[in-house]
């Protein structure tokens, strides 16, 4: 049996809001870390007693770590990895999805450029996407009432190319999510595929026809035209490809409650 090689460190994301956090030292990585503390919601003290971490900017030795070791406080020593219980990884903010690149201490400049890399890959409105996700869970949950049933839909949105991609720009998530609700298989519904013949709708079979008369949900191409939608119910639902994920050609997809 292959082990994997231990991990050098174990990544965690540490809730601050309200936390008073120790910190030793002034100027510019000072100041860095004062920055750091408070986006994430720290209190900043010089109180030891009323701390339970510390960052030490300053110059500082085991004697030093070991103090404040004793009084229960775990410590950062900006620059000293040898003295550090955690280290500061480089951070790609998208709240509330937050990359944290870390290499042990080893090299900063290394997680500055990966940091830097990753960072352009990742869409500014990332967090929206995050959030929209988080608001729709109750829903999910009640149209998948299953873990299994909630993985396989989430893991549908949010593959390469899918409706939630999330390394692409996702207009109107919370749209593409209610889309996908209203397109889920469930017991008592039934689903069809038409392909067109071509985009004329006098060629439309009278099948086809049928269909479109009776579907409350159309999931179509971009191409199919307009005449050819007009042939379905006035009060039909309409979804494009790009809210519910690619589909190749002249597609329909339609959705009739039993």
């Amino acid at each position: 049996m292959a082990f994997l090689p231990p991990m050098d460190q174990l990544p965690v994301f540490l809730n601050l809001k309200g936390m008073s956090v120790l910190l030793v030292g002034d100027g510019e990585a000072a100041e860095a870390k004062r920055r750091l503390i408070e986006a994430a919601g720290g209190v900043i003290t010089s109180d030891p007693d009323a701390a339970r971490i510390a960052f030490i900017a300053a110059d500082a030795g085991p004697a030093d770590v070991a103090v404040l070791h004793a009084q229960g406080l775990l410590v950062n020593v900006v620059d000293r990895p040898d003295l550090c219980d955690f280290t500061v990884p480089a951070i790609i903010d998208r709240s509330p999805v937050i990359v944290a690149i870390g290499t042990g201490g080893a090299s900063a400049t290394l997680a500055k450029a990966l940091r830097e890399r990753l960072e352009a890959m990742l869409p500014a409105a990332l967090g929206d996407l995050a959030r929209s996700i988080r608001a729709a869970r109750a829903r999910v949950a009640d149209a998948r009432p299953t873990p299994s049933g909630r993985r396989r839909f989430w893991d549908r949105l949010l593959a390469s190319g899918g409706a939630l991609d999330p390394l692409r720009d996702v207009p109107d998530p919370d749209a593409r999510i209610d889309a996908a609700l209203a397109l889920s298989d469930t017991r008592d519904a039934e689903r069809h595929e038409i392909v067109l013949a071509s985009d004329d709708p006098d060629d439309l079979t009278l099948r086809q026809l049928r269909l479109l008369s009776r579907a409350d949900t159309i999931v179509h191409g971009n191409d199919v035209p307009t005449a050819i939608l007009d042939r379905s119910r006035r009060d039909a639902v309409r979804l494009t490809e790009d809210v519910i994920g690619d589909r190749p050609g002249l597609t329909i997809i339609l959705r009739r409650a039993s």
